[in-house]
């Protein structure tokens, strides 16, 4: 059987507890995206639990329309170590369905200003009739790389502010 998810590592030249704050703000997730699908937060307050949901505004160019809006919910959280969340839509009668998909954060500290990154997609829960019209993993292999070099990119440049006299 072929691996259900996939990881990227990266080394970022930030402290653990930063990165973890970047990571739960959802206005920072479009600038961390490495396909350019995430647009804005709809939701914006900090992740702070698991099963806290919060809305991501889309787009995609293969959509009828383009634009459309997920709804993600936090399935892992554990400041400032792990933090990830499911992603589904929301119907129009309100109700929530996820489609077996996580995104998933690992954060280990190398030192007091390092961190290491481990990002990890899994779609080893996606159910059958969803897997018959979506391909997974639903972006090419740069992708999560990408994500963690604009993840380090937003954290370094945090540092370099807060280190201003």
């Amino acid at each position: 059987m072929a691996e259900e998810n996939v990881t990227a590592t990266l080394t970022v030249a930030a402290p653990v507890a930063r990165m973890f704050a970047i990571l739960a703000d959802p206005t920072t997730h479009s600038a961390i995206d490495g396909t350019g699908w995430v647009q804005e937060a709809v939701d914006q307050a900090p992740l702070a639990e698991v099963g806290q949901l919060f809305r991501m505004n889309m787009y995609h160019a293969a959509r009828p329309d383009g634009d459309y809006r997920v709804v993600n919910k936090v399935a892992f959280f554990d400041p400032p170590r792990a933090i990830g969340w499911l992603t589904g839509t929301e119907k129009a009668d309100g109700s929530l369905e996820f489609g077996g998909w996580s995104w998933r954060y690992d954060l280990a500290p190398l030192g007091p200003a390092e961190t290491e990154v481990t990002l990890t997609y899994d779609w080893s829960a996606v159910p059958a009739y969803i897997r018959e019209y979506l391909q997974f993993p639903p972006f090419g292999p740069d992708h999560l790389i990408n994500s963690l070099h604009h993840l380090a990119e937003i954290a370094t440049r945090a540092a370099a502010v807060s280190e201003r006299p």
